[in-house]
């Protein structure tokens, strides 16, 4: 090889991607370490948790799956974030199209209150979600849950599908509606199937947003309707075993496979021949 060809920048170059690839390994060591650090604590063998653990063993999945108590609030949280879902990519297409496409005084203002619950800390969430529900008797009831998770869904929602729908040519529409089609047809034959990589997306942030939902849960939850993350906070206050690591390890493989099952979808989206090659 001939050094001499290469240009004297190159070096430097190559030394700062280097720095620059070394100092994200390090950010992400430093975010993954935490949650790797449960999966181990899981598998342990003693009655209390270690890391590392002394030994392996599968009995505090066993106690999991053999207790009334989680299981009913691992059933009430899916059931909630399932759910909340549903409600929350209905409501979020819906504002993220009307933002988008409607012509209305102050849409910046409300976008930006359709993000609200983002911004707001949860603790202010809560308490006002609480005030809100409890003169309706709605305080851990399915329907309090399914209000206020879609609530906090809605603006995952909302900031994909508005992502979404800058990438569309509006042009296709107006060509769907040339040629005859309703609007409603229009949207939904041309519109949705292109912007749906987005909507997936979001419902996909919305589920995981309701599932792991923690404080306003606490605040809205009671002795009827439990979710996962208000027995963690029972069991971390009166009964710290490892079933809590199990539990946490679980919760971890649902959103690691929810987003790896979201990033396939976008993936086979994307690489879907177009109308005009398959006419091709």
């Amino acid at each position: 090889m001939n050094t001499s060809s290469i240009p004297p920048s190159m070096p430097k170059r190559m030394g700062r991607e280097l720095v620059l690839a070394c100092l994200v390994c390090l950010v992400l060591l430093f975010l993954v370490t935490p949650t790797l650090i449960v999966i181990p604590m899981s598998f342990g063998k003693a009655d209390y948790i270690e890391f590392p653990p002394s030994g392996l063993s599968l009995k505090w999945f066993s106690r999991y799956l053999s207790d009334p108590a989680w299981i009913e609030a691992t059933v009430f949280s899916l059931k909630i974030a399932i759910g909340s879902m549903v409600g929350s990519t209905l409501i979020g297409t819906a504002a993220a199209v009307g933002l988008a496409r409607g012509r209305l005084p102050g849409s910046g203002l409300l976008y930006a209150l359709s993000l609200s619950p983002l911004v707001l800390p949860h603790i202010v969430l809560a308490i006002a979600l609480y005030l809100a529900l409890a003169p309706l008797r709605l305080v851990g009831t399915t329907t309090g849950f399914l209000l206020a998770h879609t609530m906090l869904g809605v603006p995952y929602v909302v900031i994909t599908v508005s992502a979404a729908l800058r990438g569309f040519d509006p042009m296709l529409e107006f060509a769907a509606l040339n040629c005859g089609a309703s609007r409603s047809r229009a949207f939904f034959d041309v519109v949705l199937p292109s912007i749906s990589p987005g909507v997936v997306a979001g419902a996909i942030f919305a589920f995981l947003a309701s599932f792991d939902e923690a404080t306003v849960s606490l605040f809205i939850s009671d002795v009827g309707g439990k979710t996962l993350t208000r027995k963690f906070f029972e069991d971390i206050d009166f009964n710290l075993t490892p079933v809590i690591a199990a539990v946490s390890t679980l919760m971890i493989v649902v959103s690691v496979v929810t987003m790896t099952l979201a990033a396939a979808i976008r993936t086979r989206r994307s690489t879907m021949p177009s109308e005009k090659e398959i006419q091709a």
